[in-house]
């Protein structure tokens, strides 16, 4: 069951998802969500009722005190809603735990409220640990199934077979009811896997700013991420096995055809980064 709150109506909205646990390795997409939520100031539009959706034993109730008050906080998904947007429309931004149980009711459930509110486009975040150097560009890939879509962001259909996560469901539910939808994935260096993952998250964010043709605020997520970068630096120069290894992976990336390989390409991203911030600026 889903309490959905009083909303108005939007702004020809698309959905922006996350979750907690398999699909979010160092918290990476679901803190990029969460930063949306701040930067947007995005307002609760429905809560999940979590005694549909979750194991306690798994996914327990936290105690906190507020103001001397013990106060009981159930895991629950939150769907909120950004208005006035740099995309010029209304986002609706989904932010929850993967569920334990019911996963069909509780995507239909989602997506019944984006189909209701209008949504037209639905794009999931997701992030998995694999062997990255943590001192070159984070790899995002991107993948859809709506061929329109593959056209316009020149990504490609995704040729994953495997298990599943929250996610892919998800998306699986809005092919079936025709919403279009981006998939869109971090690589977390496994060997820094641990959360926050902060140059992830702004990965994700940067990704998200190009596929939306908008400006994202992104507030302290460069100096976390620098933060971030140097404290990994520090843990490889203290162990020589550690420090071999990130090089080997560097050395990998840095030959391999890939966009974020080479410093022509990294250079030409940087300079469609700035061209983004300055057309903003100017506009």
């Amino acid at each position: 069951m889903i309490d959905v709150r009083n909303v108005p109506e939007l702004n020809d909205p698309i959905v922006i998802a996350a979750f907690e646990g398999w699909n979010d390795a160092g918290e990476s997409a679901t803190r990029a969500v969460e930063h949306l939520v701040r930067v947007w100031d995005a307002k609760v539009m429905a809560v999940m009722d979590p005694e549909d959706y979750y194991d306690f034993q798994v996914n327990r109730p936290r105690v906190s005190l507020v103001n001397g008050t013990r106060q009981l906080t159930w895991p629950t998904t939150r769907v909120l809603v950004a208005r006035d947007t740099p995309l010029g429309r209304d986002v609706i931004l989904v932010l929850g735990i993967e569920p334990s149980i019911r996963w069909r009711s509780y995507v239909s459930e989602i997506m019944s409220l984006a189909v209701d509110r209008g949504a037209t486009l639905l794009v999931t975040l997701g992030a998995l640990l694999a062997d990255v150097p943590h001192s070159r560009p984070i790899p995002v890939s991107v993948t859809s199934e709506d061929s329109d879509l593959r056209e316009l962001h020149d990504v490609e259909r995704s040729t994953y077979e495997g298990p599943s996560g929250i996610v892919g469901v998800l998306m699986d539910q809005a092919s079936q009811s025709d919403m279009p939808g981006l998939s869109v994935w971090a690589a977390v260096p496994h060997y820094a896997g641990g959360p926050p993952s902060p140059k992830a998250t702004l990965a994700l964010i940067g990704r998200l700013e190009e596929l939306l043709g908008c400006v994202i605020d992104e507030g302290e997520l460069t100096e976390e991420s620098r933060a971030w970068e140097r404290g990994v630096d520090e843990l490889a120069a203290s162990d020589e096995e550690v420090a071999e290894y990130v090089e080997s992976l560097e050395e990998a990336q840095d030959t391999a055809e890939l966009p974020e390989a080479s410093g022509d390409a990294i250079a030409r991203e940087f300079e469609k980064y700035l061209r983004r911030r300055g057309g903003h600026e100017a506009g």
